[in-house]
């Protein structure tokens, strides 16, 4: 019984869970920025060439970007926890917050931009592309899911990252 430290261990779990989830979400937004970026697709229309790529559209640019962004600061966090071991709990909170809402506002971006394109607005006169152009759709597709993924994963980190700011200070 003499080796038994409950705070131990529960420190330990967060540490791990900390690096777990960090390259969980490393890897969900560098897969989202990979997809997005490289989605790219020719089609030939009544003899005319179109083209679709994520450049025409600034929605799916600051997608793009955000996924970027959020993939750059996981990677610099994850390394923040590695080497440092941060007992400023209320700093990685608020990274963690900041990264989701970031990554949330480009998918709620694409995630309407796709819409539009999967089922067009018949009241403006926008007709729906993913008919034509169903790679480059579905490339974007998988992408806002990976970044979705990523969402879910920085709000796991947000509660936690709160959680152990919180028994910090009590």
């Amino acid at each position: 019984m003499a080796n038994y430290s409950p705070p131990h261990i529960t420190s330990n779990r967060f540490f791990g869970a900390q690096i777990f989830l960090r390259l969980l979400t490393t890897g969900a937004t560098l897969a989202a920025s990979w997809l997005i970026l490289t989605s790219k697709e020719t089609v030939v229309v009544l003899g005319m060439q179109f083209v679709a790529r994520y450049t025409y559209s600034q929605a799916f640019k600051f997608f793009a970007y955000a996924n970027i962004a959020a993939c750059g600061f996981s990677v610099l966090s994850l390394f923040s926890v590695l080497l440092l071991k941060p007992r400023t709990y209320f700093v990685m909170f608020l990274h963690d917050l900041i990264m989701s809402t970031l990554l949330m506002a480009g998918c709620a971006a694409a995630t309407a931009i796709g819409w539009v394109g999967k089922y067009g607005n018949n009241h403006i006169g926008w007709t729906a592309v993913c008919d034509h152009f169903k790679n480059y759709c579905n490339r974007a597709a998988y992408s806002v899911i990976c970044s979705y993924a990523a969402v879910i994963l920085y709000l796991l980190l947000t509660i936690i990252s709160a959680k152990k700011s919180r028994n910090v200070q009590d």
